[in-house]
């Protein structure tokens, strides 16, 4: 399980960068993100490198957040790797709120961030079919 970082944003001009800016100043390396807006508002989804220090930079900035558990999958670089993930997923019912891809990967793995319906049940169905959960430490992140 990693820590996520949820900034909720007005859709204006600039607000992107200002969030990135006040991470930057205070030492902290954004490891992926996503971003969903609507209309009026937007939520910026982060890895981060230092959780505990974005949330400081941010509170600084007034901004309002919220930190969510996901789950970073090692999804085989080959095609199809990514659509056996998701048939498994499917096929078990766990249901995905969302995903977004990660910036880093590994030798043989690409990085996917999910957020699940049942991440017990997500682990239990990697595990049992030779895939596995990403650590934070591997991340870079803490």
């Amino acid at each position: 399980m990693v820590q996520q970082l949820s900034v909720f944003l007005q859709n204006k001009s600039g607000k992107i960068a200002a969030v990135v800016r006040a991470l930057s100043d205070s030492g902290v390396d954004i490891r992926a993100l996503s971003i969903a807006d609507t209309t009026d508002f937007g939520i910026l989804r982060m890895l981060v490198s230092d959780i505990s220090a974005a949330k400081a930079a941010l509170a600084e900035q007034n901004c309002i957040l919220s930190v969510n558990d996901v789950t970073v999958v090692a999804v085989p670089d080959t095609p199809g790797g990514l659509s056996r993930v998701l048939s498994l997923m499917a096929q078990e019912k766990i249901d995905i709120e969302y995903m977004y891809s990660l910036i880093d990967r590994g030798k043989e793995d690409a990085y996917m961030v999910f957020r699940v319906s049942d991440e017990k049940r997500l682990l239990k169905v990697l595990s049992e079919n030779g895939l596995s959960a990403v650590r934070p430490d591997k991340l870079g992140l803490n």
